[in-house]
């Protein structure tokens, strides 16, 4: 009895939930049932962001939203709407929990219908600066944007990603930019990354990853023609925004496209697709990027048996097709699909 109260004590986790809009909810609670069969006890948070959030509060990011998600152990991320002159809900929450560095697995999966059925590399994107600092302004002619790169953002994105290739067994790391053109600051980019990649030739671990680079739009071409030749790619802000889109493409769309946002304190975990409104209440909506981002969370966490029983639960479902959602070829909804993917986590 003694044992059991203590187990129970270590694997409570708080994990704050932000549902969102459109089928952000669906795909949620989908999610949230899979992870209810898991070895662990959880305490989930409910808060809110979003374009719903901000018809009832005039704010698409309540200030209590960002107080819970700080002091919890992660946070699952649905999906939410964008409203147009508003601050981004899912932007200005990682640059809130200093979420620096954006992991996105680009996987094939048996069953889902790919470009490639044997891809398995990460594109790490740096995620608080860039273009996507939101240093904007209105000028007589139009409007300018500032793109901030800077030695320290670089550095540790990069360390992620050399880092992330131990953690996956990887042996290539390819820096991607555009320093031909860039040259102030993604020559910064650049050569902070081959300043690690130096350092890390004399740690014993890292010695047999290689390193390289490729231009963005080479990069962006490789993908569709050569993707095998990546590993890890390691990017800025916009950059890699758009080409884990692109990867996304080839293993079956954003429907299967999770991704974690993890910093030194703290990880948010999201799928890539949008709220998707034209489907919203319909029960149809593809809840396996949802899935897989919760396996990234327990990853995160540390319970990589239970990360790893859930995912091998849901390829049983993606193989079988017939108990998947229609995107997929099946005609399941987006809950029986979760039941079903947790009826054979809990049989193994």
């Amino acid at each position: 009895m003694i044992y059991t109260l203590i187990n129970l004590f270590l694997f409570m986790y708080d994990v704050t939930v932000i549902p969102g809009d459109g089928i952000g909810p669906e795909v949620t609670e989908a999610a949230l049932y899979v992870l209810e069969a898991t070895s662990m006890q959880f305490k989930f948070h409910e808060a809110r962001a979003g374009n719903a959030c901000y018809n009832d509060t005039g704010t698409t990011l309540p200030d209590e939203t960002i107080k819970m998600a700080k002091n919890s152990d992660a946070t699952l991320f649905g999906a939410v709407t964008t409203v147009p002159s508003q601050k981004s809900a899912i932007i200005t929450l990682r640059k809130e929990l200093n979420l620096y560095a954006n992991l996105r697995p680009i996987k094939s999966y048996t069953g889902v219908k790919s470009m490639y059925d044997d891809l398995d590399l990460l594109i790490v994107r740096e995620n608080t600066e860039g273009l996507y600092s939101g240093i904007e302004e209105y000028t007589e002619y139009g409007a300018t944007a500032l793109r901030v790169i800077t030695k320290k953002a670089s550095e540790r994105i990069t360390k992620v990603a050399f880092q992330q290739a131990i953690k996956q067994g990887k042996t290539r790391v390819t820096a991607v930019h555009k320093a031909n053109v860039l040259k102030k600051t993604d020559g910064v980019f650049r050569k902070t990354f081959w300043k690690v990649a130096e350092e890390y030739k004399n740690v014993d671990d890292y010695k047999n990853i290689i390193a390289d680079e490729v231009y963005v739009d080479a990069a962006a071409m490789f993908l569709v023609t050569n993707p095998h030749r990546f590993q890890v790619m390691v990017t800025t802000n916009l950059f890699g925004d758009i080409l884990s889109d692109e990867g996304a493409g080839l293993v079956g769309g954003l429907g299967m496209a999770p991704s974690a946002n993890i910093g030194d304190d703290n990880g948010l975990f999201e799928p890539v697709h949008g709220s998707a409104p034209d489907i919203a209440g319909k029960g149809v909506a593809n809840p396996a990027a949802m899935i897989l981002s919760s396996c990234l969370m327990l990853q995160f966490l540390g319970e990589h048996q239970d990360a790893f029983k859930m995912e091998q639960a849901l390829i049983r479902v993606l193989k079988g097709r017939v108990s998947t959602t229609p995107d997929m070829g099946g005609t399941a909804t987006t809950m029986e699909m979760a039941q079903l993917v947790r009826e054979y986590f809990e049989e193994s």
